[in-house]
């Protein structure tokens, strides 16, 4: 793990308790580039974090998923593989509390897992939000559902649980533009020396340098920290949405996730849910670490 940042020159004046103007805060100044991998624990683990950062300051970046590669290892065919995966998914899991259940990797182990870094950059020819929402939807195939994420099958289920036009992923999944796109992102991933997953760089569009990059899982008040140091402010966080907002805009979350966003304890996550389980509002997935609720949008059934 690595914490690396470079100088930059800012644009701003250097009263640093100045607001962003209007025009600022529409543009978004800050894009955090963050480098995963689909089948990786530690790049799933980072979900809480992300979806915290996005509540709380979401209105000064945006977030561009770069698939990165790394994994490229899985593809060669060792004899104790499966075994060695398994064991690191399982502390994965124990350690962070975001299911990875290991038993994927003898149960139905993913054959080709540069097809799932494929089909991401597939689905973003539908558009960044299509993109992000595709790749939520494998790693909740992977993790939570053992499901291989490179049989097609299972990627047309996850395009249309991404509500993309599925008729138009299958014809982009193979396609020189899908495959042009993921060279991209791994030669990005050369070009920045990235060799830990995952890495998160954070650029600030209004200020001169390469910005800060952090490599591996941190505690939340790190990130924060560098957003701080590369915006040259200090932020006040957004008000946090109302639980069921929250739940209704990402649809399917876990505890760990809803914990971490909200400053509860798990035990107070955990009881919240419960609440709205007896209301109906949500549905508990049955997962092999942990707990995860699939929102019950109110046109059901």
């Amino acid at each position: 793990m690595s914490w690396e940042h470079s100088g930059f020159k800012s644009i701003y004046q250097t009263n640093t308790s100045e607001k962003y103007s209007y025009v600022n805060v529409v543009q978004k100044p800050i894009e955090i580039y963050v480098f995963v991998d689909p089948l990786c624990p530690e790049c799933w683990a980072l979900e809480p974090f992300l979806k915290k950062l996005s509540t709380e300051y979401g209105r000064f970046f945006t977030i561009r998923p770069i698939i990165s590669g790394h994994l490229s290892t899985l593809n060669k065919d060792q004899f104790d593989r499966p075994l060695k995966i398994k064991a690191i998914w399982e502390k994965t899991a124990n350690r962070t509390g975001m299911c990875c259940d290991g038993d994927l990797w003898l149960e139905n182990p993913v054959s080709y897992p540069w097809i799932a870094s494929l089909a991401v950059k597939a689905a973003e020819l539908q558009g960044k939000k299509a993109g992000k929402t595709f790749l939520r939807k494998i790693q909740e195939s992977a993790f939570l559902y053992k499901q291989d994420i490179s049989c097609e099958e299972t990627l047309y289920a996850c395009a249309k649980a991404a509500n993309l036009d599925v008729e138009e992923f299958s014809s982009d999944l193979f396609s020189s533009s899908a495959k042009k796109a993921f060279q991209c992102d791994v030669k990005l991933t050369q070009e920045m020396e990235v060799d830990y997953i995952p890495t998160l760089v954070f650029f600030n569009q209004f200020t001169e340098g390469q910005g800060i990059k952090i490599s591996g899982l941190y505690p939340y008040d790190i990130y924060v920290r560098v957003l701080r140091e590369i915006l040259e402010k200090q932020p006040i966080p957004s008000e946090k949405p109302m639980l069921e907002d929250f739940l209704s805009y990402y649809k399917t979350v876990g505890t760990k996730e809803i914990a971490v966003v909200y400053d509860w304890s798990m035990a107070k996550a955990e009881r919240e849910m419960k609440k709205l389980q007896l209301k109906q509002k949500v549905t508990r997935i049955p997962v092999k670490y942990g707990d995860f609720w699939k929102y019950e949008d109110e046109q059901r059934p």
